[in-house]
C-alpha cells in the first residue's frame, strides 16, 4: 500500500505538471497578442474575476484583427462595412479624379507653384479650422446624417467644376473658391467618417478594417488620377470633373442603407456643455495624453513637412522630371500602388506592436523623400514616391487604429478630429509654405528641408518610444507592470 500510494502521488503530480504546461502554451499565443491579464490570473481566480480582468484589460490594450487574410474575410462579412466599402470605393476614384483635375487645371491656368501650394490649401486646410468643431458635431449628433449633408455639399461643387470648364469660363481665383466650399464640407464630414468606423465592424476586427479602408483609398489613389490624365488628355478637364459628379451618387446610397445601433445618450435631461467646453475637452484628452500627444505631433510634424509632395506633384511632374498630364497621373499612381500593398500587408498582419510601426514608417517616409528630390531621374523619382505611398499608410493605418483603442467613445469624434486636422490639414499648409518658397529656391530644395525636420523630431519621439508604448499598448511596452501594480492612466 505505501508502495501503491506513492506511485500514485507521483502520477497525479506528473499529471498537475502536464496540465500546467500545456495551459502555459496555450495561453502564450495570448500574451503575444497584449492579453497578458489573462495570461497572470492566479488559479483560484473564478470565471466571474476571469471576465471582469479581461473587460478591464480590453479597455486598455489593443485587440487585434484575425491574422492573416481569413481576417480580411470575415471582416468584410459585416453588412454595414461592406455597404460603407462598396460605396466609399467608388466616390473616392471621383475625389482622386478630381484632385488631379483640379491640381492640373491650376497649373495651367496660373504655371505657378504658389497658386498650386494656393489652390491645396483651400481644398485641406479648412479641415484645421472647421474639423474642431466637427468632431463636437460628431459626437453629439448622427454621424450618418452629418456625412449624407456634406457629401450633398461636395456633390453641388463637383457639377459647378464641371459646368465652368465645359463652358470655358473657369478662372483661378473661381477655382479656389470652389474648392473652399468642397474643403468647408469634408470639414465636417472627416470627423464623422472616422468616428464612425467602430460602429461598422466589432472591435476585434477594427485594424482589419481600417486597414481595408486604407486599400480601398489608396486603390483609387491608383485608378483615380489614371483615369483623370486619360480623360484630360482626350476629353479635357470637364469630363474629369463630371466623372467625379456621377461617383456621389454611389457612396449616398450607400449611407443611406447603412444601419448602425443608436448610441446612447448618457446626458439626456442635462444641458450639454456649450461647443467650446467640448473643444477644450478634447484637446486637453489628446495633450495630456502620454501616448497620443506625442505620436500627433510627430505626426503634425511629417504632415507639414514631408507629405505634401502629393499635393505639389504637378510641379515635380513639370519642372523635375519634364513631363505632362502623363507624367504627373503616373507619378501620383505610384504613390497608390505602393499605398495599397502596405495596406494589404498591414490587414494581413494583424494588431499589436502599432507604435513602433509608426515610428519606423515615419523616418522610411523622411528617406524616401531625400531620394525623391536628389535626381530629376524618373525611376528613382516613382521608386521613391511607391516607398512614400508605402510608408504613410503604414504610419496612417496603425496611427488612426492606436487612437481608436485608446480613445473613449464619447471624446472620439473630438480626438480623431484632430487626427484629421493634422492629416488634411498639415499637408495643405505644408504645401502653401512650399509652394511659396519654391518661387525663389525651387521645388526640391523645401522639401528636403522638410524630411531633414521629421528627422529631428523623430529622434525626440525616438527616445520616448517606451513609455509612449506603454500609454498606448500596455501589453507590447518595454516595461511590464509588476503584478502588484495597477494601471493609473488610460
Amino acid at each position: 500500500m505505501p508502495v501503491q500510494g506513492t506511485i500514485s502521488n507521483i502520477s497525479e503530480n506528473l499529471k498537475q505538471k502536464s496540465r500546467g504546461v500545456k495551459t502555459q502554451k496555450r495561453m502564450t499565443p495570448l500574451r503575444r497578442y497584449g492579453q497578458t491579464a489573462i495570461a497572470a490570473l492566479p488559479d483560484s481566480g473564478g470565471c466571474g474575476s476571469m471576465r471582469a480582468l479581461c473587460s478591464h484589460q480590453s479597455s486598455l490594450t489593443l485587440m487585434p484583427g484575425q491574422a492573416g487574410f481569413g481576417g480580411v474575410l470575415r471582416t468584410l462579412q459585416h453588412r454595414n462595412f461592406r455597404i460603407y466599402i462598396s460605396g466609399a470605393s467608388i466616390s473616392l476614384i471621383g475625389t482622386w479624379m478630381q484632385r488631379v483635375a483640379v491640381g492640373w487645371l491650376t497649373w495651367e491656368l496660373t504655371e505657378s507653384g504658389f497658386w498650386l501650394g494656393l489652390v491645396a490649401c483651400a481644398d485641406l486646410l479648412p479641415a484645421v479650422f472647421v474639423g474642431p468643431f466637427g468632431g463636437v458635431v460628431a459626437d453629439r449628433y448622427n454621424r450618418i446624417k452629418i456625412m449624407l449633408t456634406a457629401q450633398s455639399v461636395s456633390l453641388c461643387q463637383a457639377i459647378a467644376l464641371f459646368a465652368l470648364t465645359a463652358t470655358g469660363n473657369a478662372t483661378v481665383e473661381l477655382l479656389a473658391l470652389l474648392v473652399l466650399i468642397n474643403g468647408i464640407a469634408m470639414g465636417f464630414n472627416q470627423p464623422s467618417r472616422l468616428a464612425l468606423m467602430p460602429s461598422l465592424v466589432p472591435r476585434e476586427d477594427l485594424s482589419t478594417g481600417i486597414a481595408i479602408n486604407s486599400i480601398i483609398f489608396n486603390l483609387a489613389r491608383f485608378i483615380g488620377p489614371a483615369v483623370a490624365g486619360l480623360l484630360i488628355v482626350t476629353v479635357g478637364v470637364q469630363g474629369a470633373f463630371g466623372a467625379n459628379a456621377l461617383t456621389f451618387s454611389a457612396f449616398l446610397i450607400a449611407l443611406l442603407r447603412i444601419r448602425v445601433p443608436r448610441r446612447p445618450d448618457r446626458g439626456k435631461g442635462k444641458v450639454p456643455p456649450s461647443i467650446w467646453v467640448q473643444l477644450g475637452e478634447g484637446f486637453s484628452y489628446a495633450a495630456r495624453h502620454p501616448g497620443i500627444g506625442p505620436m500627433l505631433l510627430l505626426l503634425a510634424t511629417a504632415s507639414l513637412s514631408v507629405r505634401p509632395f502629393v499635393e505639389l506633384m504637378p510641379g515635380f511632374a513639370d519642372r523635375v522630371f519634364g513631363g505632362g498630364a502623363d507624367t504627373l497621373a503616373l507619378l501620383t499612381s505610384t504613390v497608390g500602388i505602393g499605398a495599397v500593398m502596405s495596406g494589404l500587408w498591414v490587414a494581413r498582419r494583424g494588431g499589436g506592436g502599432l507604435t513602433r510601426l509608426v515610428l519606423l514608417n515615419t523616418l522610411l517616409l523622411s528617406f524616401s523623400m531625400l531620394a525623391f528630390v536628389a535626381s530629376d531621374w524618373i525611376w528613382l523619382g516613382l521608386a521613391s514616391a511607391a516607398i512614400a505611398g508605402m510608408a504613410m499608410v503604414a504610419t496612417g493605418v496603425s496611427m488612426q487604429t492606436l487612437l481608436q483603442m485608446a480613445v473613449d467613445g464619447d471624446l472620439r469624434g473630438r480626438v480623431l478630429s484632430l487626427y484629421g486636422i493634422i492629416f488634411i490639414g498639415g499637408p495643405a499648409a505644408g504645401a502653401l509654405i512650399m509652394g511659396a518658397l519654391s518661387e525663389y529656391i525651387g521645388l526640391r530644395l523645401p522639401l528636403a528641408f522638410g524630411a531633414i525636420l521629421v528627422m529631428l523630431m523623430w529622434i525626440r519621439t525616438w527616445r520616448r518610444r517606451v513609455a509612449i508604448t506603454a500609454a498606448l499598448e500596455p501589453s507590447h511596452s518595454e516595461v511590464r507592470p509588476g503584478p502588484d501594480q495597477t494601471e493609473s492612466k488610460a
